[in-house]
């Protein structure tokens, strides 16, 4: 169950603070989120992002089709237990990749095919 709760306001401008509560923990809004983009934090173990003080962590999915691949994932039992990360994970739609790999992607009625 995702919630998001309004914290506070600001009275002099439109900034805010919330709190995103997901099935795998909270995260505080407006927030950082350190960018997995194949299920991976470059040189940072999910041990180490974590206790930098990450709260969710942003992984895409396009590249993670591509690399490592939905097999692998499935295989490991789920996204989280293949990142080895008990948080949040937000997923982009991969929907970027659409347009800007249109060279190498044909559009189908049921989705899309990427030539790697």
């Amino acid at each position: 169950m995702n919630r998001f709760n309004l914290l506070k306001k600001s009275k002099i401008s439109s900034a805010r603070l919330g709190e995103v509560k997901t099935n795998h923990g909270i995260f505080k809004t407006p927030v950082f989120m350190p960018i997995a983009t194949r299920a991976a934090v470059k040189s940072l173990t999910a041990k180490e992002v974590k206790n930098l003080g990450a709260e969710i962590i942003l992984s895409n999915t396009y590249h993670l089709m591509m690399r490592p691949g939905s097999e692998l994932i499935r295989r490991a039992g789920s996204l989280h237990q293949f990142m080895n990360w008990s948080g949040p994970i937000l997923t982009d739609s991969g929907g970027y990749q659409v347009f800007s790999l249109s060279k190498q992607r044909k559009i189908l009625a049921d989705g899309v095919k990427f030539k790697s």
